[in-house]
């Protein structure tokens, strides 16, 4: 199983919303993410600055991401969402992501 962690950073104007849409997350949303094997699935928001910082877990996260990518929910999820991050270099949000390093593990 992967770990994966990632960065993005939420525009401080729009904070609330984003936590308003995820509160709100589309079913078929959901279940695509399950499909393609996203689990654990976390975000935590630093209301101080809009760092954003997401978490899960997956078999393989190329088949994950390419999973996603093929799905038509996900491209208008991204399209929705692209407006609340700042920074993305003209990617959607889940490919411009800042994937962390894993340099620790507790089991």
């Amino acid at each position: 199983m992967q770990r994966v962690g990632f960065r993005l950073q939420v525009r401080p104007e729009m904070m609330d919303e984003y936590v308003r849409r995820h509160a709100e997350v589309w079913p078929d949303m959901l279940q695509a993410l399950r499909e393609t094997g996203w689990t654990n699935y976390t975000l935590f928001l630093d209301r101080s600055d809009g760092t954003l910082f997401g978490y899960f877990e997956t078999p393989d996260l190329a088949a994950a991401k390419a999973g996603m990518a093929a799905r038509e929910v996900n491209a208008r999820w991204q399209a929705d969402m692209a407006p609340f991050f700042i920074a993305l270099g003209g990617k959607r949000p889940d490919e411009g992501f800042l994937q962390l390093e894993d340099v620790f593990y507790l089991q």
